[in-house]
């Protein structure tokens, strides 16, 4: 029976940790850590995501500060504003929600937000540091899957870690991070042909496909670790609707250890946004240690405990 890597409890601990780093700067004598949240329009899901970042700024003690626009705003207002921010040092973090309307070009939106503020870690010199193992912002997801990982794996040099997808948000900086960690990565897509083979080789599977059940239990080897990335939404009995990852969850209990869905990688994604931001503002008080390693030393300590420590 496979272990379950519980997120939710994970994310609380990283939770204890960004509480505490808070406190540390507001006892400098700095203010607390602030995040611009910009939601542009009234998008159901986005309305959603945007109430738990806020709720979630609020049990850590982060200042966040909430930007509503209507979804008639122009390219030109958002990049002002966004400029405004960036000059800001109140602000450490800037989010803006995507989707945004079609008149606005996403692309060009995030890459106006200052790489010291861009907390989501999606701007270009972002994805740069990262590919080239010289710091950056990490990604929220991905970051939350290695926390994942190393709740459950002690070291990951020479491990073979299959990542079935290659987005630009998931997929490729996951990869990125595995390689810093030494691990043997192979990254695989929708043109990879002979899949269930592939992922039958890995010690560690991240299945980040946007693909329901796309994983099955013969594709998974005895003992292997599984992070599942994926989140649908599927029609089940009586009209009702579940929640449904990228693996077919109940044909691999035969890993050692599989993340749930939901319950798994979701909660990690916000934790370590809030993470980002208190770093964002360590950076801008100068009081970070200048470890530059996309995974340091530091960074893994806060993958378990305070005190190092897995969860139980």
């Amino acid at each position: 029976m496979a272990d379950i890597i519980d997120g939710r409890a994970i994310a609380r601990q990283l939770d204890e940790v960004t509480t505490a780093e808070v406190t540390e700067i507001v006892a400098a004598g700095h203010q607390a850590p602030g995040l611009a949240v910009i939601l542009v329009g009234n998008d159901p899901a986005s309305e959603v995501y945007v109430r738990r970042k806020i709720e979630a700024c609020e049990r850590v003690g982060i200042r966040s500060i909430e930007h509503r626009l209507p979804d008639t705003t122009s390219q030109d207002s958002l990049l002002t504003l966004i400029a405004r921010l960036n000059a800001d040092p109140e602000i450490h973090g800037i989010l803006c929600q995507v989707p945004l309307p079609e008149q606005i070009d996403t692309g060009r939106v995030l890459g106006s937000i200052s790489p010291d503020k861009d907390v989501d870690g999606f701007h270009p010199v972002n994805v740069g540091r990262l590919s080239t193992g010289t710091g950056g912002i990490i990604p929220c997801t991905p970051l939350g899957v290695m926390k994942l990982i190393y709740s459950v794996v002690d070291d990951l040099t020479g491990k073979d870690v299959v990542v079935i997808g290659k987005s630009n948000i998931v997929g490729k900086p996951v990869a990125n991070l595995l390689l810093e960690a030494e691990a043997t990565v192979t990254v695989t897509h929708i043109h990879t042909h002979g899949l269930p083979d592939i992922v039958r080789k890995a010690d560690v599977i991240v299945a980040a496909a946007g693909a329901p059940e796309l994983v099955r239990g013969y594709w998974v080897k005895e003992g292997a670790v599984i992070i599942d990335v994926g989140i649908t939404r599927m029609e089940g009995e009586n009209g009702k609707t579940r929640l449904v990852g990228d693996v077919a969850f109940d044909e691999v209990q035969h890993a050692s250890a599989v993340t749930p869905v939901p319950g798994g990688v979701g909660p990690m994604t916000i934790a370590c946004l809030l993470s980002n931001t208190v770093k964002a503002a360590r950076n801008a008080y100068g009081m970070n240690s200048g470890v530059s390693n996309a995974i340091a030393e530091d960074d893994k300590r806060t993958m378990f405990t305070g005190s190092g420590n897995r969860p139980n």
